[in-house]
């Protein structure tokens, strides 16, 4: 089968997108000629763009030309620059939709005390403070070691650590987004216990965090009042063979698919990012949805350009409104340390062929599918609506994967152009491809290769499907490909906010 070098995205679009290496001199669509090598993922112009005219794709304006672009002509940061205009909203088509099968399926996950669906059965040591970060790892590896041979059904003992908790305000953002992020993980329906750790004398002492946990089995104590580290390792032992016995006796039940809720991310994009594995998850997540599960879209400083078109779906208008209110603060955040939105993309994303964040943008909205926009939700806020729902959270992954887990994300779902590795346990994380040479290059990290509808071997709705079932999978206990190397303790990055005193 003939494999198309070129995609044309929208019929108003003034450039195409290779999807293979195109030599000089070939032929694209209309007849025009390439001028010099285009590497896949990159732009080519298909007809002239004059200085200061914007350039087309998604039937979307990416930004405007610096210099004049000959038909033919690679289409990148040397001629392409960032700018504020926005389209005319182009028709985004209906929603995949859900059958009456789809919305009966189930999967094997675990029904927590209080009601909720887990799909892992871990226990957490969470850390309060940066100052129990090395005991907090020591205990895990010492309960993998001891206490974990003897119940089957506990999947291991993870380690939340982090940098915070001590030398900021106890008031304002800072401190309030690092509790939102911990409770929600010493909450999160995957672990079927938790024990928390803290030194003592920090700012964010445990008292804020309670002694049980809904449906839980949680518990804490203080380095300090334990009488040090090794001390400390071993009382943690006690209380985690006592929580090991409770949770260990859970097993596996069916439950509806609409109790799945998935973060979606996207890392390491390029150019075909926003053709194949964006749209692609965006059809299983229409699915989904229309299922009756939940999908959180996120980094918002990574939609900022294409945010009218999430904006168009909005449930009501105080969804709307909400979601403008998230882009005026990134605007105003940005400026106040002397930063544009449009230092993203990265420069891996550029050496794929994104130029611009309106660019990146309209490839990354494309993750949330073409669903209705039902609620807006701040950085690690417990998601409760069911739908495509959007949370706050900056672009960088684990910054962000960190937040949706916080939200109650019980899966993950990555999208990648450039091969980014990513675990976020407690929830596990599939990765997605936008092109086979990446899949192939990293095949044991990468759960599917969307780079077979750029070949033509897939269609978007189909993959979207196989993407929806790995997804049920995934939830009923198939380990992903970054779950069966490791990935997961060092994922975990809330958000910092705020000065450090």
């Amino acid at each position: 089968m003939s494999v198309p070098s070129s995609i044309l995205l929208a019929p108003e679009d003034n450039v195409v997108v290779a999807t293979l290496a195109i030599a000089p001199g070939e032929a694209l669509p209309g007849g025009v000629l390439t001028t010099t090598k285009i590497d896949p993922g990159h732009k080519v112009a298909i007809r002239p763009i004059h200085t200061g005219e914007s350039v087309v794709k998604y039937a979307q304006a990416i930004g405007r030309a610096t210099s004049d672009i000959k038909a033919g002509e690679h289409v990148h940061s040397h001629n392409l620059s960032f700018d504020q205009d926005r389209l005319a909203i182009s028709p985004q088509g209906a929603p995949e939709e859900a059958s009456a099968a789809d919305k009966a399926r189930t999967f094997m996950g675990y029904r927590r005390g209080d009601g909720r669906a887990a799909t892992r059965n871990y226990i957490g040591i969470i850390a309060s403070v940066n100052c129990s970060t090395t005991v907090c790892r020591a205990i895990a590896e010492e309960a993998n070691r001891r206490i974990l041979p003897k119940y089957d059904g506990i999947d291991g003992f993870v380690p939340i650590v982090h940098d915070q908790g001590c030398g900021m305000s106890s008031t304002g953002d800072g401190m309030m987004n690092l509790h939102r992020t911990l409770a929600g993980y010493a909450r999160h329906v995957n672990f079927g216990g938790a024990l928390m750790v803290g030194l003592g004398c920090e700012v964010n002492q445990l008292t804020l965090y309670g002694q049980s946990g809904a449906g839980q089995e949680k518990r804490h104590f203080n380095i300090q009042e334990a009488g040090g580290s090794r001390r400390s390792v071993e009382r943690a032992l006690g209380m985690l063979d006592e929580i090991a016995a409770e949770v260990g006796r859970q097993r596996r039940v069916a439950i509806p698919v609409s109790e799945i809720i998935v973060g979606l991310q996207c890392g390491g994009s390029d150019g075909l990012s926003g053709i194949t594995a964006n749209p692609a998850l965006g059809a299983a997540v229409d699915i989904l949805a229309a299922a009756g599960g939940t999908a959180i879209l996120s980094e918002t400083s990574e939609i900022y350009g294409a945010e009218h078109l999430l904006r168009s779906r909005a449930a009501n208008d105080a969804v709307a409104a909400k979601l403008d209110g998230l882009i005026a603060w990134w605007e105003n955040y940005v400026a106040l340390h002397g930063a544009s939105l449009d230092n993203n993309p990265s420069p891996g994303n550029k050496r794929g062929g994104l130029t611009t964040i309106l660019e990146k943008s309209l490839g990354a909205v494309a993750k949330g599918g073409r669903s209705p926009l039902n609620a807006v939700y701040g950085y690690a806020e417990r998601v409760t609506e069911h739908g495509l729902v959007f949370m706050d959270t900056p672009g960088y992954d684990p910054v962000s994967a960190t937040g949706q887990v916080a939200g109650g994300a019980n899966v993950i779902a990555f999208t990648t152009g450039r091969g980014s590795c990513f675990g976020c346990r407690p929830a596990p994380s599939i990765k997605l491809t936008s092109n086979t040479a990446l899949f192939l290059a990293m095949e044991e990290d990468m759960d599917i290769d969307c780079g077979v509808i750029a070949s033509g071997e897939a269609t978007i709705a189909g993959l979207g499907r196989e993407i929806f079932d790995l997804i049920i999978d995934t939830a009923s206990g198939k380990k992903t490909k970054s779950e069966l190397f490791g990935y997961g303790d060092n994922e975990f990055v809330p958000w910092h906010l705020g000065a450090t005193l």
